[in-house]
């Protein structure tokens, strides 16, 4: 419809304080309908977004973000606003690079270096190739997906109580899973993942820039736990992004279904390294991800689901 979408009305919405100092607008702590309700700690792609909607204001209309470098330094803490300082660290011919901190409790919570291109064509172009896949149209919602286990009567009151959880958050992305994971099973799998995404509500033609923005807080959102699919027999008793990078190669639209190809190459020290993709649905790819993150989990296998 035509509902303009929460990422930009309140939860990317940003308030300029000063030429470069920005607070994150809208609900307390700026979580908006972005917030996971139970969560004691601000979701990475809410930061990262914000981050690059605070570089990309103090850059000319004509240039483009092409790349962003990211660390999470501290927990955010979602009771309270986040300050985004910006340093115009380099403003050249073709390429211009600004350096965010984020700001909370006179700490900062984040850092980032974003740099940003004039356009410029090149006969050098390649790009892999896009996974075959269901189109987004024949596939469950994750919404629908979580209801048709619910509706299980089998499945063990600590599993209800955790989809029932999962359902009650307002997150305002649309995701319909590729391959979904049998939620009865805790059999290792392969560490990949497709799912088909875009932001909910209406965003439209405009600066390429504000997609890039809701770009980076989808790319955040169950990328993660790709790396946790061979190990599916733990607990998870502490998981957090340490960075995250993200690399843009062709205008897309963040509310048009997006393909999300996730894969993990490795894990290991308590870290796990996961890869992605996001396709356009005529097969381009748009954008390059790549995070690692702490893994911490109980030694003890998990119980049983039935």
């Amino acid at each position: 419809g035509d509902l303009r979408s929460v990422l930009i009305t309140s939860v990317l919405n940003l308030e300029r304080l000063e030429l470069d100092l920005f607070r994150c607008a809208g609900a307390p702590g700026c979580r908006g309908r972005a917030a996971l309700p139970a969560a004691a700690r601000l979701f990475g792609g809410q930061i990262v977004g914000q981050a690059l909607v605070a570089a990309a204001r103090a850059v000319s209309r004509a240039e483009q973000v092409h790349s962003l470098h990211c660390y999470f330094v501290r927990t955010g803490d979602p009771k309270v606003p986040v300050l985004y300082e910006v340093e115009r660290t380099r403003t050249g011919k073709s390429f211009s690079v600004r350096s965010v901190k984020a700001i909370q409790h006179g700490k900062p919570i984040f850092t980032c270096q974003a740099s940003f291109q004039l356009t410029q064509g090149s006969p050098v172009q390649h790009q892999f190739t896009m996974p075959t896949v269901p189109p987004p149209e024949e596939l469950l919602t994750q919404e629908e997906l979580i209801q048709k286990f619910l509706q299980n009567p089998n499945l063990a009151e600590r599993y209800r109580k955790h989809l029932n959880k999962i359902q009650a958050e307002d997150v305002p992305i649309e995701i319909k899973p590729v391959n979904p994971p049998d939620v009865f099973c805790s059999e290792p799998q392969e560490p990949k993942q497709l799912f088909w995404v875009r932001a909910r509500g209406y965003i439209g033609e405009t600066d390429m820039k504000v997609h890039c923005c809701v770009a980076a807080y989808i790319s955040d959102y169950a990328f993660l736990g790709t790396a946790l699919l061979p190990h599916r027999q733990y607990h998870v008793k502490f998981m957090v992004s340490l960075d995250h990078s993200m690399w843009f190669h062709a205008p897309f639209r963040a509310d048009h279904w997006m393909l999300y190809e996730c894969e993990s190459p490795w894990a290991g020290g308590c870290r796990g390294l996961v890869q992605g993709r996001l396709w356009r649905k005529d097969g381009v790819l748009a954008v390059t991800c790549a995070q690692e993150g702490v893994i911490r989990v109980e030694q003890t296998p998990n119980q049983s689901k039935l």
